[in-house]
This record gives structure tokens, sequence and C-alpha cells, in this order.
């Protein structure tokens, strides 16, 4: 698997690549090697947890994307080939159940989008055992709730199964427990469900992908002139420089979320990366300099 994916000259290395286009406004001091700060973040980290949104396991027409998760499970076959382990949190139980019983996607009633949730839940797993089983992986299921983690004999167990799992080469897909969690005891989006779960596991670095190429100071999709940042030295100073737009389609989250998620672990040492999962081979490429995202750096 190892050789699927070619290296790619970073910016500002001897390749042929040029640093000029990924030069953006220097006002968090961001440079024209930022793509180079993200791919050492992956390259140092052992222990990494990667979450992919529901917008990006969707198709157009709101189905599973099974090529993408076929990829992605190569992709991450890669990296363990490299030495590294992987955790998974992966959205999408509700556009899977979608993809199962289409009759069921406008009911809005929330006892039907749980059930929803619980027959989606079956077919992501069958998805995910097939794309990582071409890879000779196997995958190991935890559907969770917030309570799970305030719970200290619970999350022991928790963190006890995640290190069994991935010590035997099982790749651990972690998801909320939708089809039984309410207000209480719901944590509500899977961005802060991956912060969780890095923190309780240890993890080097946490790997957000979403439809979206980063951290932008407005809405690029409404605003022409919104720039990248392509890296965060402070959450704070973040907030009070960018608009903070809503959720969209599928997805329960936000750039709202995606912000808590990256306060959450940083205070915890663990570097956090928000990238666009659409991209092209959008895990290794980080690795090889090949995509652009937001680095939410830690403080030595």
């Amino acid at each position: 698997t190892g050789n699927q994916y070619s290296k790619t000259p970073c910016p500002g290395s001897n390749g042929n690549k040029s640093s000029h286009n990924n030069k953006i406004f220097n006002r968090w001091g961001w440079t024209d090697k930022m793509s180079l700060n993200i791919q050492q973040s992956i390259k140092n980290a052992r222990k990494i947890v990667v979450k992919i949104g529901s917008n990006t396991l969707a198709k157009e027409d709101g189905t599973q994307n099974t090529e993408f998760m076929a990829n992605f499970a190569a992709q991450c076959a890669s990296l363990i080939n490299q030495g590294k382990q992987i955790i998974l949190v992966s959205s999408g139980a509700q556009v899977a159940g979608v993809s199962t019983v289409n009759g069921w996607a406008r009911k809005k009633d929330v006892h039907y989008r749980q059930a929803l949730c619980s027959i989606g839940q079956v077919e992501l797993m069958h998805q995910w055992r097939k794309a990582f089983q071409n890879q000779n992986l196997h995958i190991g299921q935890l559907l969770l709730t917030k309570d799970d983690f305030e719970n200290e004999h619970r999350s022991l167990n928790i963190r006890n199964t995640l290190f069994t799992l991935v010590d035997e080469g099982v790749v651990p897909i972690i998801n909320e427990n939708d089809s039984v969690s309410f207000d209480e005891i719901k944590i509500g989006d899977n961005d802060n469900l991956s912060a969780l779960t890095a923190i309780l596991w240890s993890a080097d670095t946490l790997v957000l992908f979403s439809d979206i190429d980063g951290i932008y100071t407005d809405n690029p999709k409404t605003n022409s002139n919104a720039k990248l940042i392509e890296k965060v030295d402070s959450v704070e100073d973040l907030r009070k420089n960018i608009v903070i737009g809503e959720t969209n389609s599928f997805g329960t989250g936000g750039i709202e979320t995606k912000i808590q998620a990256a306060q959450k672990v940083t205070e915890y040492g663990i570097e956090m990366i928000l990238a666009n999962g659409s991209r092209q081979n959008a895990l290794t490429a980080l690795l090889e300099c090949d995509s652009r995202g937001t680095l939410f750096s830690v403080k030595n």
C-alpha cells in the first residue's frame, strides 16, 4: 500500500513546487511553509485520531460515498505501515440510513431520526469493514455518549479498550450513540467527540476532515475576500478576528464546534489539523505537503 502514494516535494524544498501560492496575509504569523508545519505534525505523530464529517462521507445526492471510504482505508493502511496508530471517528450514520431507507429521508421526528441512525450505523460499519478488509485490517466499533467520558469507571474502560485494539493492529471506529442519546448525555457533534477521544487516548495529533480547507476569516462561500488561516497559535485571538457561521447540510457541527475541539485538545498538548476531506488522498496528502489546512499549534 505504501507505494500507492508517491512523495510530493514540499513548498520551500528542492522540489519544483512554488511556495508563492501558499503565501497568506501575515496577521497571525503565517508563512509560505504552513503546509510543511502540517506535514511535520503528522510526521512526528505516532498516535493520530482522524474525524470524518458527514458531508465528507456523503455524495451530492445524500447517499454514502463508498469509493471515498475504500480510498481512505487505503490511506490509513499506508500510515499504519509506517508505524502510526489510527483511531477513526466517523460520522455518517444518518447518511447511511438515508442510503438504506430512502423513504425516511424527509422524516424530521426525533424518534424517526434516531431509528434512522440505528439502521444507518449498521450500514456505515458494514462499508467501513469492507473498506478496511481490503487492506487486511480489522475494525472495532465504539458507540459513546458524553456520560461515558464523564464516568471515571467507563472512561477508563474506553481507554483500555482503545489501547488494546490499537496494540493488536485493529482500527477503532467511534461514533456518538445517536439512537439512545438525549440532550443531557449528548455530545452533539463529532468534532468534540473526536477531541474527547484524542484526550482520553493521549493522542499526538487530531485531524478533522470536513468540506472546507480550514478556518477562514469569513465564510469563503459567501465572501470572496475571505482568507485561509493556516496556523493558529491562540484560539482566543482567533475568535476575535473571524466571522463564525452556522452548520450546513448533513453535519451537526460547524466552525464553532471545530474551534471548541481545538481548544480542548491544545490545552492537553495535542495539535489539531482542520483540512478538506474531499481532496484527493486527503490524509496522505497532509504528510506529503500536497494539501492545505489550518494547524492549531501547541505551546512548547
